[in-house]
């Protein structure tokens, strides 16, 4: 008679631990490219950093840019719940009203001034930039289906195809322009937050007027 064989090993990680994981290893990467560079930094640099291994860095992304994109993607499922809370008759610009000084608001629950040091790193960085961009371009369907639900309309109508794209169009812009326009008192975080709330609420007024 043989005995039978149980599992062995580490049991399987979470859909939650591995989230927290590639966060983890974002902010590494961020933390790294701001100090030294895209360029010279290594998968083995932000691994260890990180806390693990470059081979689970490899695991996670596909290169060291990309390693940053959960925090450019972490806020698309919070702005898209917004749009379709949004309530008729409500001024666009109040969108993102009460969830800014709360630790959440467009650039997810993290810190925002991580956020400001890699826009503006897209600035320079053609990698960076390529991520920045490509996240953008996979929030727009996200959001034109929020608008749609709101509006009680097909989802493959044009109408919120087209507001979702002036839409993100405006969010980008305002987040760059917070970025890449330090503030005058650098490091004051409720300066900043109070700023880059200005910055999109003006954004997003201006979307909300059209073109005249």
């Amino acid at each position: 008679m043989t005995a039978s064989r149980g599992r062995t090993g580490r049991p399987p990680l979470t859909e939650e631990r591995r989230a927290e994981i590639r966060l983890e290893i974002a902010r590494a990467a961020v933390d790294l490219f701001v100090a030294q560079g895209v360029t010279a930094t290594t998968g083995e640099q932000i691994g260890e950093r990180a806390g693990v291994s470059a081979r689970t860095v490899w695991r996670y992304f596909p290169s060291k840019e990309s390693c940053v994109r959960p925090l450019f993607s972490e806020g698309i499922d919070m702005i898209a719940a917004l749009l379709r809370a949004w309530l008729p008759g409500q001024p666009l610009e109040e969108l993102f009203d009460g969830e800014f000084g709360h630790g959440h608001g467009p650039a997810g629950p993290f810190d925002r001034a991580t956020i400001g040091d890699l826009v503006r790193l897209t600035r320079t960085e053609p990698g960076l930039r390529a991520v920045w961009l490509q996240t953008y371009d996979e929030a727009e369907p996200v959001f034109a289906r929020a608008l749609a639900e709101r509006a009680g309309l097909p989802a493959d109508d044009f109408r919120p195809t087209l507001r979702a794209a002036m839409l993100n169009a405006a969010l980008r812009a305002a987040v760059e322009h917070h970025a890449w326009h330090p503030t005058a008192t650098p490091g004051d975080p409720a300066t900043e937050e109070a700023e880059l709330a200005g910055t999109l609420r003006l954004a997003l007024a201006v979307a909300a007027e059209g073109l005249r």
